[in-house]
């Protein structure tokens, strides 16, 4: 999309509108306070294979505080539960649909992470050696984590390893073109000020997702 000066005033104040009711990152929804160390970096990708299901986002935020609550918060201690203690914590967050799967591929990929980087997925980013790619390659090993739950990961990541960002994906254009804003991720991190990548890309995707946070956007924007 191709704005003039008015059109590009107008849409600078529906994407500030969305972040301000929207911006969270989906890791800050789910208790996760992100920083580039072990536990916050695992529990992300936790969330980003459970968000990748086609299951409501707010289930999958739900079973991903429940895991933490249990104490399920790095390779180790998700290895160390049982299977079963997995499966009911997903479906004490909602996650029943998935459950039994999930909690198998849970333990397998918190037993890959820990044979193959000790548990720290930063070892895994040292191993990509900024290639993104090749990050995006590594990812895919842990099981469970497919394309879409590695654009998740990158997406929330990009916050604490930059050679991820800025990321705007395909989803989060599609936010972008149901707001009526420009689908270019250039322009519009310029329009967003600047905004930190990940809350700009979480709101977007939000946008995406629910049909009511994009009217409500231009809506508060147009007040």
């Amino acid at each position: 999309m191709t704005a003039g000066r008015s059109g590009e005033k107008q849409q600078r104040a529906v994407l500030h509108a969305l972040l301000d009711d929207n911006g969270r990152t989906y890791a800050e929804e789910a208790g996760i306070k992100l920083r580039d160390t072990p536990q916050p970096l695992y529990r992300l990708l936790v969330l980003a294979h459970l968000l990748s299901a086609r299951i409501r986002a707010s289930v999958a935020l739900a079973a991903a505080r429940e895991l933490g609550d249990a104490g399920m918060r790095s390779p180790r201690a998700m290895l160390e539960a049982t299977w079963q203690d997995r499966v009911d914590a997903l479906g004490r967050g909602g996650y029943r649909r998935y459950d039994e799967r999930t909690a198998t591929q849970l333990g397998d990929g918190a037993q890959l992470l820990l044979e193959h980087y000790g548990g720290d997925l930063r070892r895994m980013r040292e191993k990509a050696g900024g290639d993104l790619g090749e990050l995006r390659r590594l990812l895919r090993e842990v099981p469970g984590l497919g394309p879409a739950g590695v654009d998740i990961f990158l997406r929330e990541v990009q916050s604490v390893w930059p050679e991820a960002g800025p990321l705007l994906d395909e989803k989060a254009l599609r936010g972008a073109r149901r707001l009526g804003v420009a689908d270019d991720p250039g322009t519009l991190l310029k329009l967003a000020d600047d905004t930190d990548p990940a809350h700009l890309a979480a709101g977007l995707v939000r946008a995406a997702l629910d049909k009511d946070v994009a009217e409500s956007a231009k809506e508060h924007a147009a007040a």
